[in-house]
């Protein structure tokens, strides 16, 4: 696993280390050996998988609260997605701050998004599927979400969003 630190403090872009020949390649996608030597929070607890039938399917922008806080392996199994991170940690170096990555099934990247992130995406491609992994089980009271068109984020998504559920559209804007 190669890893590339972005511009958000403890945000990860993870890329395969591929071993390739005529059959095709081979890579290690996860190892919590690995993940902890780079201080990462590797104890998944629950595998989660979202498929977006329709270009322009926007999903989140959402976190957990405290105490339930998960961080997210976020990875596109098929198609493309614009993925989204939002730094809404009050002593974090880059305080609401936001970052924009390509995700695809054919860069095969993923994305590690600490605690204490907002996370969402917006699907590029018809029938894009989204495999992430999360290190907290789902609460649903301890949900939280920020609005993609918040102001205090200005967010600049790549592409017009053409569906997204009543309860993302409708948040309010960000208190923090």
């Amino acid at each position: 696993m190669l890893f590339k630190e972005t511009k958000l403090k403890g945000v990860f872009l993870l890329n395969l280390e591929k071993i390739e020949d005529g059959r095709g390649f081979f890579s290690r996608l996860w190892c919590k050996k690995e993940l902890e030597e780079k201080n990462l929070n590797a104890d998944v607890v629950q595998s989660n998988i979202s498929y977006n039938k329709k270009k322009g399917t926007l999903r989140g922008l959402h976190y957990q609260k405290a105490p339930y806080e998960e961080t997210k392996y976020v990875r596109c199994t098929k198609g493309a997605m614009y993925d989204v991170v939002v730094d809404l940690r009050p002593d974090s170096p880059t305080y609401k701050q936001w970052l924009g990555v390509e995700l695809s099934e054919e860069n095969a990247s993923m994305l590690y998004v600490p605690k204490g992130c907002a996370h969402g995406y917006l699907a590029l491609e018809d029938h894009t599927e989204v495999t992430y992994f999360v290190t907290q089980f789902y609460k649903s009271d301890a949900e939280g979400g920020i609005r993609y068109d918040d102001k205090s984020f200005n967010i600049e998504w790549p592409i017009a969003i053409t569906e997204i559920s009543d309860k993302d559209k409708n948040r309010p804007d960000y208190e923090g």
